[in-house]
């Protein structure tokens, strides 16, 4: 009953256009419910690969100025974020394909990667010396979480000697190294934890097991049993060696192979596979195992409808399997063809960041997700792949800020961890998208959507003890996460077209 009663209550917006501006006549009404709240909040992230292998290295000031586009919380003198405080940080434990050059199978260097263990079997900790660099930056900006991910095995311990597979869809592994295997996470992660003052707070041991990686760059593909397998014995060898370093699965690389068989039967239905007691591949009682499994939003992002259809899916899949179990969104850039949006081109203006914008608003209302990454933070491609942009020079370059950054920083940068979203009405067809969320300080994050070629005004509708004054933060083709000053929340604001914007009440 208070359900509907609060739905008569909504205002509905009249969306008349207005013949001259084209613009909206009677403000779009939101109201707000922060006492019901949904998931937690961990983190937004973005991962070091591959190209923070040569950034690392690049002259001080230069790499400063990326690693405070990312990580940093500080505002300038306007009041405008210096970057978008990126709250997880993702490092590629390598596998050794670059000292393998040209015979690695990898054409482009710089998706080759290095790899502390050697041939012979002994370490070299001199390697990934520019991935260690950000991780440090990260640290010293606030970044609180850390995860340590593998693409291919060590191509010390492979079947081919390669970090790519020969094809199929088993471990590029033979059964017999698999405690080698975890011992090498275990050895890198006590290592960097020493070494850089960093602990991975959780590995990622497989990365996309449904794709067979025959190439192109550093892969492996997995079984479900295997990965299981696996997942045995490294939490147990985590526990033994007192960490509590926790064991991250299975970066599907599709969210729809996380609730059915999809593209193969051996590496799909990863929810029920996993966590699911009933199953011969059940890891919930593993030692070190996070109850939660991570997937990739690639190519479910066609439209519209495919977004929202295999979002409830996958919750709906989570709740049969495990209530409790989290989904964290771990790696996302556009690859496909959305509508004829593809991921061929670098755009560094607003069409990539409203895209994303949306895809980012899906996943965590829709899925429920608990955190949200991208994949390149630094990019040096012709490609929708970063978030921020570089030569491809090796010693140093300029660097390009794209709209994704400050678009992904409108959410990032003010819902903090520990953050909830809140609950939020907008009547039965949203002019805006909109979301809302509580950080744990009770600061109130409102954070919409403009795709329309026209501004909109928006009204808030919020009871409670709550400021009346609202700070605005606006990214659009004029401002890049600027600080447009304190309003009074309680008059209606104008929203810029083709814009992501961010009130902070």
């Amino acid at each position: 009953m208070l359900f509907i009663n609060l739905l008569i209550a909504v205002l509905l917006s009249s969306c008349t256009e207005n013949k001259d501006s084209n613009q909206q006549e009677s403000p779009v009404e939101i109201t707000l419910l922060p006492e019901t709240t949904y998931q937690k909040i961990h983190n937004f992230g973005a991962s070091d690969a591959w190209s923070c292998q040569f950034v690392g290295n690049w002259p001080n000031e230069q790499k400063n100025r990326i690693a405070d586009l990312l990580f940093s919380l500080e505002t300038d003198e306007t009041g405008s974020p210096k970057g978008i405080g990126l709250s997880c940080w993702r490092l590629n434990i390598g596998a050794g394909s670059a000292r393998q050059g040209n015979e690695s199978g990898i054409d482009d260097p710089w998706r080759r990667a290095e790899s502390f263990l050697q041939e012979n079997g002994s370490y070299n900790w001199e390697k990934q010396a520019g991935q260690r660099w950000f991780l440090r930056a990260a640290k010293e900006r606030g970044v609180e979480t850390f995860i340590g991910f593998v693409n291919s095995l060590p191509i010390a311990l492979t079947k081919n000697g390669k970090a790519h597979s020969s094809g199929g869809n088993s471990m590029n592994l033979m059964p017999e190294n698999l405690p080698a295997f975890s011992n090498y996470l275990v050895e890198v992660t006590q290592n960097i934890q020493q070494n850089e003052g960093v602990l991975f707070n959780y590995l990622s041991p497989v990365n996309e097991p449904q794709w067979d990686w025959k190439g192109g760059q550093e892969g492996s593909p997995w079984k479900n049993s295997e990965i299981a397998q696996l997942c045995r014995i490294l939490g147990n060898d985590l526990k033994n060696a007192g960490l509590p370093t926790q064991i991250e699965i299975t970066e599907a690389g599709q969210l729809n192979h996380l609730y059915e068989v999809a593209n193969d039967a051996e590496r799909g239905n990863q929810i029920r596979e996993f966590f699911s007691p009933s199953s011969e591949n059940y890891v919930g009682d593993v030692p070190n195992m996070a109850h939660k499994i991570a997937g990739h939003s690639y190519f479910t992002t066609t439209n519209d409808k495919v977004l929202k259809e295999v979002r409830n899916r996958l919750k709906e899949e989570i709740y049969r399997v495990n209530p409790e179990l989290e989904f964290w969104m771990t790696e996302f850039c556009i690859l496909g063809d959305n509508n004829g949006f593809r991921g061929n081109g670098r755009d560094l203006g607003m069409e990539t960041a409203l895209f994303v914008a949306n895809v980012i608003h899906a996943d965590l209302m829709i899925a429920g997700a608990s955190a949200w990454h991208w994949w390149q933070a630094v990019s040096p491609y012709d490609y929708k792949d970063g978030l921020v942009y570089i030569d491809k020079n090796e010693t140093g370059g300029n660097i390009y800020e794209s709209k994704l950054l400050w678009a992904l920083g409108n959410f990032s940068r003010f819902i903090r961890p520990g953050a909830t979203p809140i609950m939020t009405f907008e009547g039965e067809n949203p002019v805006l998208t909109t979301s809302a969320y509580k950080n744990e300080n009770g600061q109130l994050v409102i954070v919409i959507i403009n795709k329309h070629d026209n501004a909109q005004e928006l009204k808030i509708n919020l009871n409670g003890d709550y400021s009346s004054k609202a700070k605005v933060y606006e990214t659009s083709e004029e401002n890049n996460l600027k600080f447009l000053g304190e309003f009074n929340r309680k008059e209606p604001l104008k929203i810029a077209k083709k814009s992501v914007t961010t009130i902070v009440i």
